[in-house]
């Protein structure tokens, strides 16, 4: 209709001295709304979000750390944004509208036509990456439910929709590909939220938890079929959203007859199977047919553990005994089996594997200790490789995990080693050893090699417009920290490691945790000389004592200096940050 429409703008026409600032204040409303002071509106709004973060923060005392949380939750917040794709329509071009070249019926996202999203949706970064990604989805909804576990549990939900969901059960990566493999976190993900939001209102959201189980049941099945080559329960993966992180593309196919073992793959799915029996055995509680489904992917996890740790013939195993740590191994067309002997980050994403039963649970509902043992009389080498069921923990809590105690000491050895993994601001993505002396290896008469790299990545062997050969990302760190305090969950104080490593010191792993939040947090937070590690980039800004306080969350940082590097509003998981600042009870 003539002069109406979707489209408004306002133009003020302002003249200013130097250093003098003028505020115009705008309020959005229809006519026949009451007339109120925008300014007076304003103040009270701010009031509101002063008295929600005060209520929020209550034991947060340091005045630094308080401003540290709230802007990387308001940076979450700001990372909502309408996302509209529907594959179809970009493959068959628009009404009306010339023909899209057919070349576009082949080539990425050409069989995602099921794929319609026009949906609010959490950004990595509304600048630079204004588009989702699945398992920054996961760590974004996980931040997103201290603050509002309703729109944490829509947007878990929404990727398991119809039309996200591939029909063979894939979730999307992210739309540069939607069927590349991103770490599956989505079951992490949705037992976290559901924990967080049971703390806060008492009782937790079983439908939720219920509802998003049975998709995740299909997405599960399609690892296991499509992401393990020879059924020998050592799972491959590709990419897996780690941008240059070993000598070759993994998203590539391998020269012929060639295969990969990925240890990260693996880990991730046998921490997959872990989290999925967790929520079966919750919704037990509810409904004992879910017993069964617990049980199933608890021979799921004990399975994936005998092939890593090569308890079985038919597996090669990932463990190298010589150097102690998880490689990839290459798998050759003569049979041969080579490790690809780079200490990354990817050795020590098996400590993500790990969960402690507690008593009630494992003897307090019907027929779940009979089966478990069952399944242990069955397999008792499986049974005593991953698990310490003849030495239940304090309060009779049995341990499932891919390491027993001496592997779990040499892996942590190896991450708490200055010169290699631990940084002043958490683990880096690869080992230190790797900067003089860079790792090669010959694939199919061609040289690769690797070298340890703290901050810009100098291969574009995957995009590089990232780096996971060297900086510390935030994510990968956050795991690693809920992990070491699960695994205390199980031994107490009655395990202790050096931290650092040759340092003599002796701590138990909640307080090795502890050391490795507060090294997180601390690219954060104001150093004694009165700057913040992660804005090192921006001497202007923190000269300045009006926006020294204002702070950017970067994608990823410098595994030496804490350095932000990458995508600068990154809000998404760093936003992780803010649950490592809030008080633990």
């Amino acid at each position: 209709m003539p002069g109406r429409g979707w489209r408004v703008a306002a133009h003020f026409s302002l003249e200013l001295q130097g250093g003098e600032t003028r505020t115009v204040y705008l309020r959005f409303a229809p006519p026949e709304a009451e007339k109120i002071n925008a300014r007076r509106l304003f103040a009270k709004r701010r009031q509101e979000a002063d008295e929600f973060y005060a209520t929020l923060q209550r034991g947060l005392d340091d005045a630094d750390a308080r401003n540290v949380q709230r802007q990387a939750l308001a940076g979450l917040l700001w990372s909502k944004q309408l996302y509209y794709f529907d594959v179809n329509q970009w493959l068959d071009g628009d009404p009306g509208q010339p023909q899209p070249p057919t070349e576009r019926q082949h080539i990425r996202n050409s069989h995602w036509r099921h794929l319609s999203n026009f949906d609010i949706v959490a950004m990595p970064d509304t600048w630079e990456y204004p588009w989702y990604a699945s398992w920054d989805l996961g760590f974004q909804a996980v931040a997103f439910a201290l603050i509002d576990p309703g729109f944490a549990k829509h947007q878990l939900l929404l990727l398991v929709k119809d039309r996200f969901m591939h029909p063979n059960g894939q979730l999307p990566a992210y739309e540069w590909r939607f069927d590349d493999a991103n770490p599956p976190v989505h079951a992490w993900a949705s037992w976290r939220v559901y924990q967080q939001e049971k703390a806060l209102v008492g009782t937790g959201d079983l439908d939720f938890l219920e509802r998003i189980f049975h998709k995740l049941l299909l997405n599960f099945s399609w690892w296991v079929n499509r992401k393990d080559a020879e059924g020998r329960n050592l799972f491959q993966g590709g990419f897996l959203g780690l941008d240059n992180i070993t000598l070759f593309n993994r998203s590539e196919d391998l020269p012929p007859g060639y295969t990969l073992d990925q240890a990260d793959g693996t880990a991730w799915v046998a921490a997959y199977a872990l989290d999925m029996m967790r929520i079966a055995l919750e919704l037990a509680k509810r409904n004992s047919v879910y017993v069964d489904i617990a049980v199933k992917f608890f021979e799921h996890f004990l399975y994936i553990a005998g092939a890593i740790n090569r308890v079985d013939d038919s597996a090669e195993g990932l463990w190298d005994k010589q150097d102690e740590f998880f490689y990839d191994v290459l798998q050759h067309p003569d049979g041969r089996s080579e490790p690809v002997r780079l200490r990354s980050i990817v050795g020590l994403l098996p400590l993500f594997a790990v969960l402690v039963l507690e008593q009630r649970e494992h003897e307090g509902l019907p027929g779940l200790r009979e089966r478990l043992l069952g399944f242990m009389h069955h397999r008792p080498d499986l049974a005593a490789l991953v698990s310490r069921w003849n030495e239940p923990g304090d309060g009779n809590r049995l341990l499932l995990a891919l390491l027993r105690g001496e592997r779990t000491k040499n892996l942590l050895k190896r991450m708490l080693d200055e010169a290699e993994f631990l940084s002043d601001f958490g683990i880096r993505s690869l080992s230190r050893a790797f900067a003089e002396q860079p790792l090669a290896m010959q694939l199919d008469g061609k040289t690769l090699s690797a070298r340890y790299q703290p901050a810009e990545s100098d291969s574009r062997l995957y995009g590089g417009n990232s780096n996971w050969r060297g900086p510390l990302w935030m994510p990968i760190n956050y795991l690693l920290i809920e992990s070491l305090r699960e695994f205390h969950r199980y031994y107490d104080d009655h395990f202790s490691v050096e931290y650092p490593s040759g340092s003599g010191y002796l701590s138990s792993l909640d307080q090795v945790a502890d050391g490795l939040s507060q090294r997180l947090t601390s690219l954060f937070l104001l150093d004694e000389d009165g700057r913040r590690p992660t804005m090192a980039a921006y001497t202007q800004l923190q000269a300045d004592p009006a926006s020294r306080d204002l702070i950017l969350f970067h994608e990823y940082f410098h595994g030496d200096t804490g350095r932000g590097l990458g995508a600068s509003h990154q809000t998404g998981w760093s936003a992780l940050v803010a649950l490592l600042l809030q008080p633990r009870k």
